[in-house]
């Protein structure tokens, strides 16, 4: 009986996501913020109704859940894909490093903290894609906004992650180590490309593999043994385990002849660890650092703003992109969820020091997940592309 009250908690927490999912239809509230929510007020800060000991094993959850969460990245980045997408590819890659960059300088004048803006700078690239494209569905848009729209959410998150396992060897050599210059860039080099040789060597043999113990089969032991084994291998090698996953899904996606079944399957096991995920999230979270966030906050939210919408302006323009397009782009890419708690989860796990982090990036989640769906539906209706059938549109595509 020793584990009976994890089982009860785990059986809860489940139903719990359960219950979010039907709540978050109802009120148009995503359900990753009514379990961080849960959690917190089920966490020691607030009712205290769970053991404080139930964060133990939360280091274990995070890494099992990004690990296949950075493998199903890995699935946005085929070749085959990209190759029809160039006009997505110029403005998701645009966005992300503009944004990234506003939200750098922002973040840098105000707290003069490196390590924070750049963790920061590269979490603020993260967006919501099931979010954006439920709003494309339910306002029935199509045409070229809504199509780059609907490219660029598919790819950036992977653009992100990159971006953020490269800055988060920058920011831990830059956060008063006394490590030299030369020794960080190194060091940034190994781990970044150290990772993405490992997923690749991995990737190959899981890319043959597939479909060949059962033809016509999705295999779950295959998929999840690949993908727990990298970022195991990740973890004794010192290398990123997100950005190792993400490669593995990349290799797999462009390698092999089945390369659509272990993602289905990983995707079909994910929401229990999601799950878990974000309740433990919310039950971690320190609240009485929420009231001296309100300066950086409210510069966090404008800043990405900015970038979001000078970043879809020049991607627009560099891309060649219609004047409905180079305008409207970046404010549909406003939502903001999962992937980016994600990434704060485990920066503030790599730098427990930052402890202001993660309720940052938890409220201003918040605040784009609000406001996000709004602003890119107004911006879908006003370049005339609502109401005129966007699965048509997918199927004929």
């Amino acid at each position: 009986m020793s584990n009976a009250v994890d089982l009860l908690l785990i059986g809860s927490i489940m139903l719990l996501a359960l219950g979010a999912h039907f709540v978050g239809q109802r009120l148009h509230v995503p359900r990753v913020t009514l379990l961080i929510l849960v959690g917190a007020l089920a966490g020691p800060q607030m009712l205290d109704l769970v053991p404080a000991t139930t964060s133990e094993n939360f280091s274990l959850v995070t890494e099992l859940t990004l690990a296949m969460v950075g493998f199903l990245l890995g699935e946005r980045m085929s070749f085959r894909d990209l190759r029809q997408g160039r006009q997505a590819i110029i403005v998701s890659l645009t966005v992300t490093l503009v944004t990234a960059l506003v939200i750098f300088l922002a973040i840098w004048l105000v707290t003069e903290n490196i390590a924070a803006s750049l963790l920061l700078a590269a979490i603020a690239t993260a967006t919501d894609p099931a979010a954006t494209l439920d709003v494309i569905k339910e306002s029935e848009s199509r045409g070229p906004l809504t199509r780059l729209v609907a490219q660029v959410v598919a790819i950036d998150d992977a653009w992100g992650a990159i971006l953020f396992s490269i800055l988060l060897v920058f920011a831990e050599l830059f956060s008063g180590n006394g490590v030299s210059i030369m020794a960080t860039v190194g060091h940034g080099v190994v781990e970044v490309v150290g990772s993405i040789i490992l997923g690749v060597l991995l990737g190959l043999p899981m890319a043959w593999l597939t479909g060949r113990i059962r033809p016509g089969e999705p295999m779950l032991l295959e998929s999840a043994g690949f993908v727990f084994l990298a970022a195991g291998a990740a973890g004794a090698l010192n290398v990123s385990y997100l950005l190792t996953c993400m490669a593995l899904g990349v290799t797999v996606a462009n390698v092999a002849r089945h390369h659509m079944r272990p993602f289905r399957s990983i995707e079909g096991i994910s929401d229990p660890f999601l799950a878990l995920f974000f309740f433990l999230a919310g039950f971690s979270l320190d609240w009485s650092l929420l009231p001296s966030l309100g300066l950086l906050g409210g510069v966090y939210v404008l800043a990405r703003t900015a970038g979001r919408l000078l970043g879809g302006y020049t991607g627009g323009v560099l891309a060649g992109s219609g004047r409905e397009i180079r305008y409207r782009n970046g404010a549909c890419l406003l939502p903001q969820a999962g992937v980016a708690m994600g990434l704060a989860l485990v920066a503030t796990a790599r730098m427990p020091e930052l402890t202001f982090l993660l309720p940052l990036v938890v409220g201003s989640t918040v605040v784009f997940e609000v406001l996000g769906p709004p602003v890119a539906m107004y911006q879908l209706r006003r370049a005339g592309e609502a109401g005129k059938g966007y699965q048509e549109e997918l199927d004929r595509d």
